[in-house]
C-alpha cells in the first residue's frame, strides 16, 4: 500500500514537471524568545500557508528541535515542495522569504518564454520598489516621500502600459 502511494506521488511529480513544474527544497529558519512557539509557528507556515498557496501541488518536510541562542531560540525546517510552475515558486519566495532554495527537478535546463522572463524581472523590480518604499516611508519627510510616491506610481503605470502594448502579460498559473 505504501508503494502505491509512493508511485502515485512519483507519477504526479513527473506529470507536473512535464508541464513546467519544479520540485524544490526550501529551507526556512525562525527565531522566538519563547521556545514553545517555534514548532507550532513552523508547522503553521508549512501546513496552513505554504501548502495552501495556489500552485503548490504538495509539500512535506521536517522541523528541527529548537536550539538556544544568546537571548532567543531558533529552529529551521527543510521542506520539499512541488510547484505547478515558476510563478507560485516566486510567490512563495517573495511571501515567505526562505533562507535557501535548491532546485531538485528538473535537472535539465528550464526554459522561460520571453514574456515570462520579462514578468519575472518586473516582479523583482516591484519587490525592490516595495522594499524601498518601506524604508523611505520611515526615513523621509512626508513631503519628500509624497514626491517619490508619485514618481513610483508613474513608473508602475508605464510598466503596465508597456506589457499591455506588447501583449505580453504573463500566464500566472
Amino acid at each position: 500500500m505504501a508503494n502505491e502511494g509512493k508511485k502515485e506521488v512519483e507519477e504526479m511529480t513527473q506529470r507536473t514537471l512535464e508541464k513546467g513544474g519544479l520540485l524544490v527544497q526550501l529551507y526556512f529558519d525562525m527565531e522566538s524568545e519563547k521556545q514553545e512557539d517555534l514548532q507550532p509557528l513552523m508547522v503553521d507556515l508549512i501546513n496552513n500557508r505554504l501548502l495552501k498557496t495556489e500552485g503548490v501541488v504538495y509539500c512535506f518536510g521536517g522541523i528541527d528541535e529548537p536550539v538556544k541562542l544568546k537571548d532567543t531560540f531558533s529552529t529551521s525546517a527543510q521542506v520539499t515542495a512541488l510547484f505547478a510552475s515558476i510563478w507560485p515558486l516566486m510567490k512563495v519566495m517573495f511571501d515567505f522569504t526562505p533562507a535557501g532554495v535548491e532546485i531538485l527537478k528538473p535537472t535539465r535546463d528550464y526554459v522561460l518564454k520571453p514574456a515570462d522572463l520579462q514578468a519575472l524581472l518586473l516582479n523583482m523590480a516591484q519587490v525592490s520598489l516595495d522594499y524601498s518604499n518601506y524604508v523611505l516611508n520611515r526615513v523621509l519627510k512626508p513631503e519628500d516621500f509624497e514626491k517619490i510616491k508619485e514618481q513610483m506610481k508613474r513608473r508602475e503605470e508605464l510598466g503596465k502600459r508597456l506589457l499591455e502594448k506588447k501583449g505580453q502579460m504573463p500566464d500566472k498559473k
